[in-house]
């Protein structure tokens, strides 16, 4: 009864991380992941429809047409319409599946006035992380290095492998702005929950947005191999009111 209180008087803070046996999709947080969502659950459909379907003809052909149903077997080698059928069909299966995939695609490559940008590095093997948007000059910035938490050193309820001693903390129901590059090697932001994946290039500058629509934490890791220690380095995103992110920002100026 308490808990059921507290749940209704508290906000819910959510924990997005992978769970033991799972095979779907973390809970989708940014309109990207929901898109992505959407996507797949309606190919999935088309994908289950096709496959029983091709599988009842195949079983219907081993079947009925098996050397002991026909002892005599048939001399048709091919028929000009089925062949036009099992052509045409499958085109218009592909170009109704690529129709919502490039407007997914396009949508999530749109970057709309962003009010924030965060600066990505890739390092062998961790991230650094700088919000230039507050830079008044060379000392005063928002810069620090997100190394991964050892096994010996977790808290109870931390996650082995996934937590990180310096979090990435943005506003929730703003738009993001994500600037990534790398010093040594290809690596790669991936946060399934905010459907962000993005190679870090050294020498290059890539960019991405995000939209994140509710609070909570956010884990990810690297996404591309990039040397002995590549599942050591994760990333961990905290989103948090507009308020909290200003108090956050302000209490890192004034240590700095």
């Amino acid at each position: 009864m308490l808990n059921n209180l507290l749940n209704f008087v508290l906000p819910v803070s959510y924990n997005d991380a992978p769970e033991p046996w799972q095979c779907g999709f973390q809970e989708a947080a940014s309109p990207a992941m929901e898109g992505i969502n959407n996507l797949h659950n309606d190919l999935m459909g088309v994908i289950i429809f096709l496959a029983i379907f091709v599988g009842w003809v195949l079983f219907r052909t081993c079947y009925l047409f098996s050397s002991d149903r026909n002892k005599k077997p048939s001399k048709v080698v091919h028929g000009t319409v089925i062949e036009l059928v099992w052509t045409i069909i499958p085109s218009i299966i592909l170009v109704i599946i690529a129709i919502p995939s490039f407007a997914l695609l396009y949508s999530m490559d749109e970057v709309i006035e962003p009010a924030v940008t965060l600066k990505v590095v890739g390092h062998q093997w961790y991230w650094t992380y700088e919000y230039s948007d507050y830079n008044n000059s060379e000392e005063d910035t928002i810069q620090f290095d997100s190394y991964m938490i050892a096994e010996d050193d977790l808290e109870f309820g931390q996650i082995r492998l996934l937590e990180v001693d310096n979090r990435v903390v943005l506003p929730i129901n703003t738009h993001i702005r994500v600037l990534m590059t790398s010093t040594d090697v290809i690596h790669a932001w991936a946060v399934p929950s905010l459907g962000i994946k993005c190679d870090a290039y050294p020498g290059r500058l890539n960019q991405i947005n995000t939209f994140i629509k509710r609070e909570g934490v956010f884990h990810g890791q690297c996404s591309e191999l990039c040397g002995v220690n590549h599942g050591f380095m994760p990333i961990v995103i905290e989103g948090v009111t507009l308020k909290d992110y200003v108090s956050w920002v302000g209490s890192q100026l004034d240590e700095e």
